[in-house]
């Protein structure tokens, strides 16, 4: 089990260093833009590029924030609570986080086959929307795994990640 957390972590680590990447370049993107319209001339195709960019960005750090405990959570009656229906409560949350992002990959690949098939594209620097769409899915694919994984580590061991320093 701790060698597929390690590897669960360094694939959660590149998709975070993916979206990392994705808002450095987003910042470059809006801060050319802006000086650009100042001097009117902004950026061509800047709209197509941010609104690409953020789905990288935020399916990028989605499986992060699961792995950091990020995600919002309601723990008005935990202390109310007995550890064994919290830990319950935290395996059927995490399952069915994983069933969530389990449906938006696969409805994202089905729009991705139809955006192929149509030779969909953005609006000005008409770049394939099929490609945003399949890494919108791998990430997905990335978040639901962990949240299973970190519900088997919960049933099993009782482990949970989110409480840990890492």
């Amino acid at each position: 089990m701790r060698a597929l957390r390690a590897i669960a972590d360094r694939l959660i680590g590149l998709s975070a260093s993916i979206g990392a990447l994705a808002l450095l370049g987003l910042v470059g993107v809006i801060m050319v833009d802006v000086i650009g319209r100042t001097f009117f001339s902004p950026l061509f195709g800047s709209q197509d590029l941010i609104i690409m960019g953020m789905s990288v960005l935020v399916f990028g750090g989605m499986a992060l924030c699961d792995r950091k405990g990020g995600h919002i959570a309601v723990d008005l009656l935990e202390d109310r609570f007995p550890s064994w229906l919290n830990r319950a409560l935290d395996i059927g949350a995490a399952l069915i986080g994983a069933a969530a992002f389990g449906l938006i990959a696969w409805t994202v690949f089905e729009s991705s086959l139809l955006s192929q098939m149509l030779n969909l594209s953005t609006n000005l620097l008409r770049l394939p929307k099929a490609w945003f769409q399949w890494g919108v899915c791998a990430f997905s694919v990335l978040t639901a795994l962990g949240l299973l994984l970190r519900a088997a580590e919960l049933a099993l061991s009782g482990r949970d990640v989110r409480r840990e320093r890492t």
